[in-house]
């Protein structure tokens, strides 16, 4: 068994992204508001891209699509095309690996709040 070296993904954005490890895809998606709504949006049970860009003032087709793609080559959304032939639905949900995402960024989002209550000290300690 081949096990991969961290080294030889240093540059994660040009390699092959379904070999990321996990820090470097958290960091892909955290990094970026939009996903982080998609996301949320999808867990909501939105799945459709015009639903997508109607929650998302600011939002562009093309940053939506580019975000979209990023996270189905990820393994966190699953696109479903319904139709062979134009007008084709689109939806995109969350796959195991997205709903065990989401718990990351659960987690982020209450290590957020304490921090905005002042639940944690300076020096990492909680009240």
């Amino acid at each position: 068994m081949v096990q991969n070296d961290p080294s030889e993904h240093a540059d994660w954005e040009s390699s092959d992204e379904s070999l990321i490890p996990v820090a470097g895809m958290v960091e892909s998606i955290i990094g970026c508001k939009w996903s982080v709504r998609l996301l949320q949006l999808c867990a909501e049970d939105h799945h459709r891209p015009s639903v997508f860009l109607r929650s998302c003032p600011g939002l562009s087709s093309k940053v939506m699509n580019e975000r979209l793609r990023k996270m189905t080559r990820f393994g966190i959304l699953k696109r479903t095309v319904f139709g062979e032939k134009p007008p084709v639905e689109v939806e995109y949900r969350l796959t195991p690996l997205g709903r065990r995402f989401m718990q990351i960024l659960e987690e982020v989002r209450r290590l957020q709040e304490a921090i905005d209550r002042g639940a944690l000290s300076e020096s990492g300690d909680s009240e």
